[in-house]
């Protein structure tokens, strides 16, 4: 029997609507899915831990990683450095767990053209006064920064219509249906319940 590779999963959302929870909500209820951990340049937030969250790690590191060709994407977000490991994403997938890809709609673009077969799901707000609110209650940052994210999420926002499937984290509890359906889905494919249930088709066949 042909061993089930999983399948790679881009999420691209706006700061502040929600993609974080709903991940997280999604990997603790489907063990076979797993996130993708980046590397980043960023300060580490209260609560985050090395390895977990991202892998925190210095410039002058990051850029020795780009000259080794490290990385699948990578880009600049708010003057910090992000960037996804090629080879541990492919063992993950090899190992047959589905893998998400949190990134923005650049690096979106630089994984869709090197891996085609990749779905990509972008979460939405329910609107713009939503993500204002959630952004404020966040407590993070200053009043100048939310700002500066609001601006930078009408922009984000624009690139929706690159993905497969879309989003509107409106009521948590039906986004995160949502969410499961897109996995669940791909999960049944012929191709993979054919590699997971060789052994039965075959008895089923005589």
């Amino acid at each position: 029997m042909t061993h089930s590779t999983g399948t790679l999963y881009i999420i691209s959302a706006p700061s502040g609507a929600g993609k974080s929870s709903l991940v997280k909500a999604l990997t603790d209820a489907d063990e076979q899915i797993r996130i993708s951990v980046s590397h980043t340049t960023r300060a580490m937030r209260p609560g985050e831990v090395n390895g977990v969250h991202y892998h925190f790690v210095e410039r002058t590191e990051f850029v020795k990683m780009i000259e080794h060709g490290d990385f699948l994407e990578r880009a600049e977000v708010f003057g910090n450095l992000y960037g996804t490991s090629q080879s541990h994403l492919q063992q993950t997938l090899d190992e047959g767990h589905d893998l998400i890809l949190e990134i923005d709609w650049q690096g979106a673009e630089q994984v869709r053209q090197l891996m085609p077969r990749a779905r990509s799901i972008f979460i939405l707000p329910p609107s713009l006064e939503a993500l204002h609110q959630r952004l404020k209650n966040r407590g993070q940052d200053s009043d100048e920064i939310i700002e500066g994210r609001m601006r930078e999420a009408v922009s984000e926002m624009s690139h929706y219509v690159d993905y497969d499937y879309l989003i509107i984290n409106d009521d948590f509890a039906h986004a995160l249906d949502d969410l499961k359906a897109i996995f669940r889905t791909n999960q049944l494919q012929q191709k993979r319940q054919q590699q997971r249930f060789g052994k039965l088709l075959a008895e089923l066949l005589g």
